[in-house]
């Protein structure tokens, strides 16, 4: 009943289609050590109710920064340096730029008016707390509610953002839930207060494309029934086309071009829209289609075997007998790679995907089966390998890891990352080990002269560069990459696979690559291994596999993955899969 009352003041308040949110000349600086950063120049833009505006643009482009800027929730050192942020009202605009941080109105904005869901749900939700708990405490900040109804409506919360069981879950802690089930639970806290005002700062960035398009399906099936005006952060175009009524394109800090949906992705007037429209088409085309079947000739044999090879977490045997406890994390699964090809591994988070790649390697010790490298000498029969004798395997199959800030050690220099495989095998020293750093560098495309600086002044796509020049210091047959591009914004994306592709032809090197975006995979692979709870369920090209599925769960799979063009919109009418 309170809920709804809250719905009928709003109606009162405005149509559908009204401005709710205003921003103008916004302008925001932040104070570093020697000088000021000027991370924002004289943006405007307007929400409306029942719309959805999409502000989009590249890493560092400035999006976060002014979406946080209208709660005036920015770091310290930021501040607004001009303009006005005007939030409409039954007795005129409220300008939340001059508020002060603690000023009585600005906290009734915040999650009273304008709900806020983060980027990263785990960081974002307090470990130590139920989730009840911590949307019960934003319901009686900003509702007139006891305990006993705060609790009510969290159910109810809970059950709207389908949250199976909401009266069992709203009891649990934040580690008892996955990644989406946090998202969603960030969802009904953001809407506890029934906001006018929805802020999503990339709400599906960490997600696999199923989990991306349910969460999506649900925030504009609860913005459209609430009526609500929301602002989209995002990098990613194909989201855009599926749910934005409007687009905002930001480029180091300026919008440089806005216009309805339809007019940015068909009709685009500015070169960097351009360019980030061309990086998403791309990546939907696949370059090695063409070529792939003459070039792999049918007597192949492969580089790696994989037979019945099974991973099993808390399979031990209790007093009682049986292992009902049992989690298979990899469930008899069989594929080859085989020379100059690359592999896909794709599957929803907790497939079995990066356990496959950690078997394959032995960082993980497999419960059963067999991995075999068929390297120049005789075959390797990696399963029965010793501790000492891995690290020659070590040397031919590498791993470029996901995140390229945390990969990289912070008190190395790029000498000292590349060069220290090099070391460790004891193959090159001195003089010489500078010079092979140089040209690891040089075909990563980067410059040798910038070896002795340390990975803080590199960018995320420079950093992957050098850790994919790391990977191939010691000179591999197979790498293994494990959502190598994850991290990256589109372009950059884009940029590391034609990298990647490029130094396969010139080292003729095999990849097995570990991916939640199809995207991706269907523009660098051969071939695709679909996964899903551990099992394999289907293998073929890359271009059957992404046009042609044959298994319902990879028919899912692919009908979820969002399509670069509003005219065409995919996960509208996307297969669900039912176990």
């Amino acid at each position: 009943m309170q809920m709804q009352a809250v719905k009928t003041e709003r109606n009162q308040q405005g149509q559908a289609g009204d401005v709710v949110l205003k921003v103008e000349n916004l302008s925001l600086d932040f104070r570093l050590r020697t000088e000021i950063l000027h991370a924002v120049r004289d943006v405007n833009f307007e929400l409306r109710r029942g719309q959805t505006l999409c502000l989009v643009g590249e890493s560092g482009s400035g999006k976060s920064v002014t979406a946080r800027a209208l709660l005036r929730i920015l770091d310290r050192n930021g501040s607004i340096a001009s303009g006005s942020i005007l939030l409409a009202g039954k007795n005129g605009d409220i300008d939340i730029a001059p508020l002060t941080e603690r000023s009585p109105e600005l906290l009734k904005i915040r999650g009273g008016r304008i709900g806020l869901i983060f980027q990263e749900p785990m960081s974002s939700l307090s470990p130590v707390h139920t989730i009840g708990s911590q949307i019960i405490e934003a319901l009686l900040l900003h509702r007139r509610m006891n305990k006993q109804q705060a609790r009510a409506e969290t159910i109810e919360l809970l059950r709207q953002v389908e949250i199976p069981n909401p009266d069992k879950m709203i009891d649990r802690y934040t580690f008892e839930f996955s990644g989406g089930m946090r998202q969603r639970a960030m969802i009904a806290m953001a809407l506890a207060a029934d906001p006018e005002i929805l802020i999503a700062d990339e709400p599906t960035t960490a997600l696999d494309v199923t989990t991306q398009a349910e969460i999506l399906d649900l925030i504009k099936r609860l913005q459209v029934s609430r009526g609500m005006a929301m602002l989209l952060i995002t990098h990613d175009m194909g989201v855009v086309a599926e749910v934005a009524d409007a687009v905002a394109v930001m480029h180091y800090g300026r919008i440089v071009e806005a216009g309805s949906t339809d007019e940015i992705f068909h009709n685009p007037k500015h070169a960097y829209t351009k360019r980030l429209l061309g990086s998403t088409v791309k990546l939907e085309q696949n370059p090695r289609a063409s070529t792939r079947a003459t070039a792999l000739p049918a007597d192949r044999k492969p580089v790696l075997s994989v037979r019945n090879l099974n991973k099993i977490y808390g399979a031990s045997t209790s007093w009682v007998g049986g292992n009902d406890f049992a989690v298979k994390a990899v469930d008899d699964i069989s594929l080859d790679l085989y020379p100059g090809e690359n592999l896909g591994i794709v599957g929803e988070s907790g497939s079995g995907k990066t356990t496959l790649g950690r078997l394959i390697l032995r960082t993980v010790e497999p419960t059963s089966g067999q991995v075999t490298y068929f390297g120049q000498g005789e075959p390797v029969d990696v399963t029965g390998l010793s501790k000492r004798q891995l690290k020659n395997f070590h040397r031919d199959v590498r791993l470029v890891f996901q995140d390229p800030f945390a990969s990289l050690n912070p008190r190395m220099t790029v000498k000292e990352v590349i060069g220290d495989p090099l070391i460790v095998s004891g193959k090159v020293r001195g003089a010489a080990l500078e010079k092979r750093v140089g040209e690891l560098l040089e075909l990563v495309g980067l410059d040798p002269m910038v070896m002795e600086r340390y990975p803080h002044a590199f960018s995320g796509g420079q950093r992957q560069r050098i850790g994919i020049a790391r990977a191939l210091a010691l000179d591999p047959k197979i790498i293994i990459a494990d959502e190598a591009t994850a991290a990256l914004d589109v372009s950059i994306r884009a940029q590391i696979l034609d990298l990647l592709l490029d130094i396969q032809k010139r080292l003729d090197l095999s990849f097995i690559f570990i991916s939640h975006d199809i995207s991706v995979v269907r523009y660098f692979c051969d071939r695709v291994a679909v996964l899903h709870r551990g099992k394999l369920v289907e293998m073929g090209s890359a271009e059957q596999i992404c046009t042609d599925p044959q298994q319902p769960y990879t028919k899912s799979l692919i009908s979820a993955v969002p399509h670069p063009d509003p005219r065409h919109k995919r996960m509208m009418h996307r297969t669900r899969f039912t176990a």
